[in-house]
């Protein structure tokens, strides 16, 4: 699995005009399924995203987490993630997972995340048209990848 995690002030997704997902301080988190993930994977992602510590201590410090600050995270499934533009002019695919395969990692990953108790969990809409609007916080962006 791959994540691009963004610390952020707000958070939107919206599908055909409405808004199906939205949070405040937290994470917007772009989320990428690849074959061989699993329910393992998954878990051990969503532990890394809730203890990672990059939001501000009282001395403005990078040293809390998400649990300790009760961020929010805005989930959105993102197969482009696993985009190969190496070759050619237009990007491959194959690397990400089969919907039938991602789909449930994702909610997986969604549920294992509110299980840690990260206080509100809201997700785009797997393989729709969203638009997402990002309020970034920084900015700061960290690339989580399961296979490294």
């Amino acid at each position: 699995m791959r994540a691009v995690l963004q610390r952020v002030k707000a958070g939107r997704v919206t599908v055909d005009g409405q808004v199906i997902g939205e949070i405040g301080p937290g994470y917007v988190i772009l989320l990428g399924v690849t074959h061989g993930d699993s329910p393992a994977v998954a878990e051990k992602l969503a532990e890394k995203t809730a203890h990672l510590r990059v939001f501000e201590d009282a001395q403005g410090k990078m040293n809390l987490s998400a649990l300790e600050t009760g961020a929010e995270m805005l989930v959105v499934s993102q197969f482009t993630l696993y985009a190969d533009a190496r070759k050619g002019r237009r990007p491959s695919f194959t690397d990400a997972a089969p919907p039938q395969v991602a789909e449930p990692l994702v909610h997986y990953f969604v549920d294992c995340l509110r299980r840690l108790g990260v206080r509100k969990v809201a997700t785009g809409q797997f393989g729709a048209s969203m638009l997402v609007e990002i309020h970034n916080d920084g900015p700061v962006t960290i690339i989580l990848d399961t296979a490294q």
